[in-house]
């Protein structure tokens, strides 16, 4: 679409420079404050634009792209996941869809850690006393927690994440090991010192950490089933930076608090804002508003992704970023 200037509809409000530079390249409608679209904004988006730039937050089913007008040719995603947008119809529609991978990597594998940190080593816990003031002095035997230098982590999913995690954990000294779709190459797996288990039952028995780095996808549903999370040693922890429908979370906490499960750090819900309440009242467990990705120079990279993918579209080009059914 060479010689055209789109018409752009951003669903969230997005770092200034992301949106400034938006505004410079194409005639862009911005969202004045940061409250997600309802239902019928999206679809009046969807009926009168030429790209969308949604996230997350932003559900577009097959109902809602069959309201889409003949203008829309691009959904350019500001996220690297689209397990919310339904791209096989937008495919049949003719509608490309876009994403930002590889920007939250590291960001993401910082709060793995960052979360196994807190639930081994019961941060919060020793956070609440001080904020109610009631720390009585040092003692030998208060606030015990748990190394993870020489424990064993399984990682589940070694994409980007789950490897920036491994290289992570390999400098805390643990002792790495994954279930992957599709095993890595031995060079990878020898400069990551990672061990491939086949068998995620197998695999999850042994572990003191899981970490859960892998999409959401109809096969990855409740991976983490109630069967699943019962051969966890009760000693060992999960954590969770990834999708919250990978673990089913009434079974997670019934373990957690039948103390079949020591820990558990999470930063993303099975039901999205919609957490289990009993989770709330649980000491053994860390949880975070999905802030795995929330860097200031994560989202300007990622707003970066977004532009460079319209970009290319307008210039009559492949979004460099384009996601095909077949990836999913």
């Amino acid at each position: 679409m060479p010689n055209q200037r789109l018409s752009v509809v951003v669903t969230r409000r997005l770092p200034d420079v992301v949106e400034t530079r938006l505004k410079e390249l194409f005639d862009v409608t911005l969202r004045e404050d940061d409250a997600p679209m309802g239902r019928e904004e999206l679809a009046e988006a969807l009926r009168n634009t030429d790209v969308l730039v949604p996230t997350i937050t932003d559900e577009i089913d097959a109902t809602l792209l069959a309201q889409a007008g003949a203008r829309l040719k691009l959904i350019a995603n500001y996220g690297a996941g689209v397990d919310h947008i339904d791209v096989h119809s937008a495919r049949q529609r003719g509608i490309l869809v876009s994403n930002t991978p590889g920007v939250v990597t590291d960001d993401t594998a910082d709060m793995t850690i960052a979360l196994m940190l807190a639930v081994t080593r019961h941060i919060p816990q020793g956070l609440a006393v001080m904020q109610a003031d009631e720390w009585r002095g040092w003692s030998p035997m208060a606030h015990l927690g748990t190394r993870i230098g020489g424990k064993r982590l399984g990682i589940l999913g070694m994409g980007r994440i789950g490897q920036a995690v491994a290289r992570r954990a390999r400098a805390f000294g643990m002792q790495i090991h994954y279930h992957n779709r599709r095993r890595l190459r031995p060079d990878v797996e020898e400069a990551l010192e990672a061990s491939y288990w086949e068998s995620l039952d197998q695999m999850v028995a042994r572990m003191d950490v899981i970490s859960v780095n892998c999409p959401h996808t109809p096969s990855t549903f409740h991976l983490m089933n109630a069967r699943r999370l019962k051969l966890m040693k009760p000693s060992a922890v999960i954590i969770n930076t990834s999708r919250g429908e990978v673990i089913d979370e009434n079974a997670l906490t019934r373990g957690l608090r039948a103390g079949e499960i020591a820990g558990a750090g999470l930063d993303v819900f099975e039901r999205g804002q919609g957490i289990n309440p009993r989770l709330r009242e649980l000491p053994n467990v860390v949880l975070l508003p999905h802030m795995g990705s929330a860097t200031l120079e994560g989202r300007i990279e990622m707003g970066e992704k977004v532009i460079l993918n319209i970009k290319t579209f307008a210039d009559g080009h492949r979004p460099p970023d384009q996601v095909v059914p077949s990836m999913l």
